[in-house]
């Protein structure tokens, strides 16, 4: 099983087809430089009430997580040529705040970057 704490995680969810990143035991949103979502799983699409064909092609930081849209977050992603960082979050979604840990990773060679959600 693959696990949010993985070495290589982010070479690994490069070589997952849509269904096996369903599988996975916690929230994936895949998205490019322009931080357009381009990979969204089953698993973040409920804990986060958004459905998917809603948040594919829009822009990550400024319409779908604007709580996201910050230097923990967002500016790292922009500054940072490579990225592999967990921290603690508190994602502050419709109306109840939600304790997480979230995995941020780059790799400047990729196509696209990844914000994993742990509840």
């Amino acid at each position: 099983m693959i696990a949010f704490t993985d070495q290589n995680l982010l070479t690994t969810l490069h070589s997952l087809d849509d269904r096996e990143l369903d599988e996975l035991p916690f929230g994936v949103i895949g998205f490019d430089e322009r931080t357009l979502v381009r990979r969204y799983n089953r698993l973040e699409e409920e804990m986060s009430g958004y459905r998917r064909e809603n948040i594919l092609n829009r822009p990550l930081f400024l319409e779908i997580a604007p709580c996201m849209n910050n230097y923990l977050v967002a500016l790292k992603f922009e500054q940072q040529p490579e990225l592999d960082e967990t921290l603690p979050y508190i994602l502050s979604f419709k109306v109840k705040p939600v304790k997480v840990d979230l995995r941020l990773l780059k790799n400047g060679l990729a196509e696209l970057r990844y914000v994993l959600i742990r509840r």
